[in-house]
């Protein structure tokens, strides 16, 4: 695939010096190679700073294409996360930090979450819960007790799949049917922009007609009559304190995510309990940059592999204090996520594109209005981050780039953490991703497998396995090895369309699925769509392409207008014009049409597929993931 690249970094920033000298990571490039040169000996070293029940034998058994890692060894996520923090100096320390949209809080310590944890996973052994047994938690909103339940789980040794609060009645059914669930933990609302949301009348459809006991979190209602049903908090507070971490070999299963269907049907990855622990807490060390004494936050959901592996697990593995908000980051007002920051003291922040856009839309007075100097690394993944929206997260939040850097990265539910970024050591360069991180080794290709040359476009593949990477797809390893076989060469397709420049540095342009054919011209939809967010009265914005019988496709864009700007057809001229004078005639919208809000996945990701269909009249495909 030859690529037509037409937008070009203007920018790059560089994180103060200060900072630069206090990285976790000295020299990136010499870390960087030896984790090429010698990955047994790089991720064995990584490994050793944890509590293995038996130390593993071999670091790495790679049999294409399925590797496994650590071998021999015994260990239990929940154990290095939790037990070797609250039975050290870190008992009394904040381990999670909760906060409503009323402004309400909970906080529990490391000795406080352990002993929940340990009640909770005795009374789901209890239950008839055993190692190996699948447990869904579903419509359990973003509380303290949904991150309990994951915990408890991998305690025992049995494998969650977390159901982000808010999927239809099929989607939930589906997950229950596809994992085999041995038990659902469901909340009976959920809380959002001030209203109560119901979950309960969805997961009791949802599990009509089948035999799987219920765990209910109630907060407004009753637990639901009958032998089937139990209520969270009695099941907790009934039990003591019991249950140990049990020991486990590194590849066993700690759960099971199903993808966020941006492309289609969803996949159940899979994860393991030894390297995703190793894998997701050395990038939360090295690439975010976290120093011990930290409060780190995460603006996703524990639905999302985000929410897993930088919420959850690997903040508690490196001993954090970890924010968790539920609710929407603009409730009650824009102000809100900042008002957060600057009770909490907020250090470092993994957030979306899609929320840095959002935060332009509102406009630079609401984060103006308070304390940000806590806040010294923002970290940015989920969908390209254009520009313009990496220019104003700088500007505005970081203080024009002297307090901290805002950092791009790139990575995927399969990958479990960081595979692509910017270093807090290397310059960010607006419109590029990043160089790959340790232990990842990235190529752009062709259809055949051949790497392009530097400044073509192509496709995205990684030519190793990591520790954190998925094992398998849930009962179909077939689909699995479709991501190592579908391009020549023993390299796993990412499925995103990419190029890289001469000195090392990745542009990611989107899926492979969405990118545009003008003219005999291929172009990514991230270069229009970040054309179109430069013009200073955009937000957001969405490109697809429409058959066209002379251009072969012809562009359309979809824009949502930053607060305050009326939509006019003089401004949509004024904003293909724009377009043009940015990127030339080839990637000019034929067509503009502003929308309130554009249609994306829970996790914050476009839906293009949905737009796409809605224009040609097609069946649109899974849709369980839409927001709204």
């Amino acid at each position: 695939m030859k690529l037509d690249l037409l937008l070009k970094s203007k920018l790059s920033y560089q994180a103060p010096e200060q900072q630069r000298q206090k990285t976790n990571i000295p020299d990136f490039w010499a870390e960087y190679n030896r984790s090429l040169q010698d990955p047994e000996g790089f991720w064995g070293e990584q490994a050793r700073r944890f509590t293995w029940f038996r130390p593993f034998e071999r670091v790495l058994e790679w049999n294409f294409p399925d590797h496994c890692w650590f071998l021999g060894g015994q260990t239990n996520i929940t154990y290095n996360a939790l037990d070797r923090h609250a039975l050290g100096s870190k008992r009394n320390q904040v381990a999670l930090l909760y906060l409503g949209e009323d402004g309400r809080e909970q906080k529990l310590t490391y000795g406080e979450l352990l002993d929940r944890v340990s009640r909770l996973a005795t009374g789901l052994r209890n239950l008839g819960v055993q190692q190996g047994d699948r447990v869904i938690i579903y419509y359990m909103p973003l509380t303290l007790e949904g991150v309990m339940a994951m915990l408890a789980c991998a305690r025992i040794g049995a494998i969650h799949s977390v159901v982000y609060a808010g999927l239809g009645v099929s989607a939930l059914r589906e997950r229950i049917m596809d994992a085999g669930a041995r038990l659902v933990i469901a909340g009976d609302v959920s809380y959002r922009r001030g209203k109560t949301v119901d979950l309960e009348s969805i997961v009791l459809q949802a599990i009509q007609g089948l035999d799987v006991p219920t765990v209910w979190f109630c907060r407004s209602k009753a637990t639901p009559e009958g032998p089937r049903f139990h209520d969270f908090n009695q099941l907790l507070w009934s039990h003591k304190p019991e249950a140990e971490a049990v020991p486990l070999e590194s590849e066993h299963p700690l759960f099971i995510l199903y993808t966020s269907g941006s492309t289609g049907k969803p996949k159940g990855v899979v994860h393991m309990h030894g390297g995703y622990m190793v894998g997701t807490a050395y990038h939360l060390r090295a690439f975010f940059v976290v120093k011990d004494t930290d409060v780190f936050w995460a603006t996703s959901d524990i639905g999302w592999i985000v929410g897993h592996s930088y919420m959850v697990y690997a903040p508690l593995l490196e001993g954090l204090t970890s924010v968790l908000r539920e609710g929407a980051p603009d409730y009650p007002s824009p102000a809100a996520i900042w008002q957060a920051v600057e009770r909490y003291r907020v250090n470092v922040m993994f957030t979306a594109p899609t929320a840095v856009r959002m935060f332009m839309k509102f406009g630079p007075e609401w984060p103006a209005r308070h304390d940000l100097s806590s806040l010294r690394f923002i970290g940015v993944a989920g969908e390209p981050l254009n520009p313009e929206a990496w220019q104003w997260a700088a500007q505005h939040l970081m203080d024009g780039g002297r307090r901290g850097l805002v950092a791009d990265n790139w990575w995927q539910t399969e990958l479990g953490g960081p595979t692509l970024g910017t270093p807090l050591t290397l310059e960010g360069k607006p419109g590029l991703v990043g160089v790959p991180l340790p232990g990842v080794e990235a190529a752009v290709v062709d259809a055949d497998g051949n790497e392009v040359p530097p400044g073509m476009g192509g496709l995205l593949v990684l030519k190793r396995p990591f520790p954190h990477m998925l094992r398998t797809i849930w009962g179909n390893h077939a689909r699995y090895t479709q991501y190592w076989r579908e391009i020549p060469g023993r390299v796993y397709a990412a499925g995103d369309v990419a190029s890289k420049t001469p000195e090392g540095y990745f542009a990611v342009l989107g899926r492979a699925d969405d990118v545009l054919n003008v003219a005999g011209h291929r172009i990514g939809t991230a270069d229009v769509e970040s054309a179109l967010v430069s013009h200073p009265a955009v937000a957001e914005a969405a490109v697809i392409g429409v058959p066209d019988p002379i251009k072969g496709e012809n562009i359309k864009a979809f824009v949502v207008l930053r607060v305050g700007r009326e939509k006019t057809e003089a401004l949509k001229d004024e904003i293909v014009q724009h377009v043009r004078l940015e990127l030339g005639p080839i990637a000019t919208p034929g067509e503009l049409v502003f929308l309130d809000k554009l249609p994306k996945t829970r996790s914050g990701k476009i839906l293009r597929r949905l737009l796409k269909a809605q224009e040609m009249g097609r069946d649109p495909g899974d849709l369980s993931t839409l927001e709204e």
